[in-house]
């Protein structure tokens, strides 16, 4: 498997990663309640109650749920959706993170066809912090690394590019 890679100038974070399945089937995975399956890393956080209403001016919220039984909710509004090529969203934790606080960043996923699947790319912006900015591109290349894993397993036996356009 590919792994994803990720970068930051401090402010702003840029992580891709190549999966084999067709944009929609991306899109859906990473926008949808569906993240509660497989966006997590074991003995560290999990994702719980994901509610969307995916329009724009539409909120979106999740809990980040951590051992112990510690509970960090995070939530925001879509900016931009324009299903299944790109969204931008809004994103703030309703806590104090230990190196964010509770500054609202913005999110970008992108979904761009490739040969044989899809390329999807996060840049998320607005950190105000080096160390949140470096924090969350180790995050992001970790959840998009999980998101491929995801993805293949997922797709089993399936054709795993059905749904191109």
């Amino acid at each position: 498997m590919i792994r994803a890679e990720a970068i930051t100038d401090g402010e702003t974070v840029l992580a891709a990663i190549d999966v084999p399945v067709a944009p929609q089937r991306a899109f859906d995975a990473l926008t949808s309640a569906e993240v509660e399956t497989w966006w997590g890393a074991p003995g560290l956080y999990g994702m719980r109650n994901w509610r969307s209403d995916m329009r724009v001016g539409g909120r979106w919220t999740v809990e980040v749920h951590v051992p112990g039984g510690g509970v960090h909710p995070a939530g925001g509004e879509y900016l931009i959706v324009d299903a299944p090529r790109r969204v931008t969203l809004s994103r703030q934790y309703r806590w104090d993170h230990p190196t964010l606080g509770r500054q609202v960043t913005r999110v970008t996923y992108r979904f761009e066809p490739i040969e044989g699947g899809t390329r999807v790319t996060v840049r998320h912006d607005e950190f105000g912090s080096p160390a949140a900015a470096q924090e969350h591109a180790t995050g992001w290349a970790r959840t998009l690394d999980l998101l491929c894993g995801y993805l293949i397993e997922s797709a089993g036996d399936l054709d795993l590019l059905s749904g191109w356009d």
